[in-house]
């Protein structure tokens, strides 16, 4: 009696039902995923009006930076534009009052930089009352 051999076939593994779990997986994640934007500093930015407002705290902070980055506090030049400086002259003017109002003077060619710099260090020091100054443009008739 012959008996015929019969040709082993190659396994086969059906990918479709991998693929499907996977894309399942995927969209679970993207869907449960929070996605939450936080800010390192809150920012009260000025608001342009017509009329000035007076100042009321005979104590503000005002920190100034001209166009070649130097930084003055409260008209006193800083040795240097480093955080360190920048923190040890703040800490030495305004000791422990953290709720003082810290007005940031920013020349118009003011490198990005050296306002990030100081407004990184000031929110790290734990100052609450932040404002940038701005200048009103008037209209030209």
């Amino acid at each position: 009696m012959k008996l015929s051999r019969q040709a082993a076939e190659d396994p086969e593994i059906d990918l479709t039902s991998l693929i499907d779990v996977v894309f399942l997986l995927l969209i679970f994640f993207m869907v449960s995923t929070t996605f939450e934007r936080q800010a390192a500093l809150k920012i009260d930015l000025p608001e342009a009006s017509a009329q000035a407002q007076a100042n009321d705290d005979p104590r503000q902070v005002e920190l100034a930076i001209d166009a070649s980055g130097v930084m003055y506090l409260n008209d006193r030049q800083l040795v240097d534009s480093s955080p360190a400086t920048i923190s040890a002259a703040l800490e030495e003017l305004a000791g422990d009052a953290r709720d003082l109002p810290l007005v940031i003077r920013a020349d118009a060619q003011t490198p990005h930089h050296y306002v990030v710099t100081a407004m990184d260090v000031v929110g790290s020091l734990g100052f609450t009352r932040l404002s940038i100054a701005t200048e009103r443009l008037d209209e030209q008739p």
